[in-house]
């Protein structure tokens, strides 16, 4: 029994969701099934109870400078209403966690954290981060809805027209609903167009049943959210990174291009092993943890994700693969007692509508 309770908890037990701990967290797998509510999320606009993530504010004279030494994010180069991808490395250059900065106004910043490194993102920000600035960790009083999917500005220009209907890719627009504040960004991690929503948790209900209201609109659980985010080729963090692994070994060395000394930086190109993406025939897929072998029966690698694609019809993977090996066409997976050819390919598995304007 998970301890820690999303606004949406009571809904999500109402209407016969499976649930299951992630995270510490009670969470949604599933409603009316992983691979119904996928193929809903490609085809229309699902809603995604994500009110577990972590959400901090870093304001004061500095923070630009601060934060990009902190993190690998580019941070001088964000515009106001602008956000961007990055991440918060060890001092070696392991991953600790992948994150989403937003630039609220000059010198304050809001960092979107995964739920299961809020603790370590907080307290390793509070040692790098210069005691003038204010962190402040609004994660508690902060829900997140994500409404995901081709039709989902169709949906938003119904039912709560706005600037953000009218957003470019990894833009942001803050408004109001039922007289509170919120922020509402083209984001998201299924490969889809989408937003993502953020709101006081006094009104993560009035606006989840908001969003119902459209025919267009079901929810889905994180069992679709991570067959989705695995086709779009996105990394989950606990899994695919971890503090053992490098943002150059997980594929994103083109993204490291801040000029900052920031912390982990001389580590964070290195590659000892390179994250390669496998699809594999028929509906049996590889699981995390399962043993990648070389042509002569030698461990060169480990499974991280791997699931059966709805949008393509057989299974996928993510593996870090020796680098020695990792040009290697074919491979071996050892799964269970028995064994699965896979073959290389290319990421995104699937390229869903992300990047267009819809």
């Amino acid at each position: 029994m998970s301890d820690l309770k999303t606004p949406l908890n009571k809904w999500h037990h109402d209407h016969g969701a499976k649930m299951a701990p992630f995270a510490g967290w009670d969470m949604p797998i599933q409603y009316t099934g992983i691979i119904q509510e996928h193929n809903h999320t490609r085809n229309a606009a699902s809603v995604f109870d994500i009110c577990h993530m972590g959400e901090f504010i870093i304001s004061g004279p500095g923070a630009t400078d601060a934060l990009d030494k902190a993190l690998t994010t580019n941070i001088p180069k964000i515009k106001i209403g602008r956000c961007s991808y990055g991440f918060l490395l060890t001092d070696e250059g392991g991953i600790i966690d992948d994150l989403i900065t937003y630039k609220l106004d000059d010198e304050k910043y809001l960092l979107v954290v995964n739920a299961g490194c809020r603790q370590i993102d907080l307290e390793t920000l509070t040692k790098r981060l210069p005691a003038s600035l204010k962190l402040e960790d609004l994660s508690d009083q902060t829900g997140k809805i994500d409404l995901q999917g081709p039709r989902s500005r169709e949906v938003l220009q119904a039912l709560l027209p706005g600037e953000w209907t009218e957003l470019s890719y990894f833009g942001f627009a803050t408004g109001t609903f039922q007289g509170e504040k919120i922020l509402i960004s083209r984001t998201g991690y299924t490969g889809e167009f989408g937003y993502e929503i953020y709101l006081p948790v006094s009104q993560v209900l009035p606006m989840w049943e908001l969003l119902l209201s459209s025919e267009l609109v079901e929810p889905a659980g994180l069992g679709a959210r991570d067959t989705l985010r695995l086709e779009a080729g996105l990394p989950l963090n606990g899994q695919d990174l971890s503090p053992e692994r490098t943002p150059a070994e997980a594929g994103y060395s083109g993204m490291l291009t801040s000029e900052a000394d920031y912390a982990g930086k001389a580590g964070a190109f290195k590659v000892r092993e390179v994250m390669t993406a496998m699809t594999i025939p028929g509906r049996r897929s590889a699981r995390h943890g399962n043993i990648v072998l070389g042509p002569d029966g030698q461990q060169i690698g480990e499974v991280t994700s791997g699931s059966f694609s709805p949008t393509l019809g057989h299974s996928i993977a993510l593996a870090y693969i020796k680098k020695e090996f990792s040009e290697s066409e074919k491979f071996t997976i050892q799964a269970d007692r028995s064994t699965l050819e896979a073959s290389r390919a290319a990421l995104p598995f699937h390229n869903g509508t992300a990047r267009l304007k819809i």
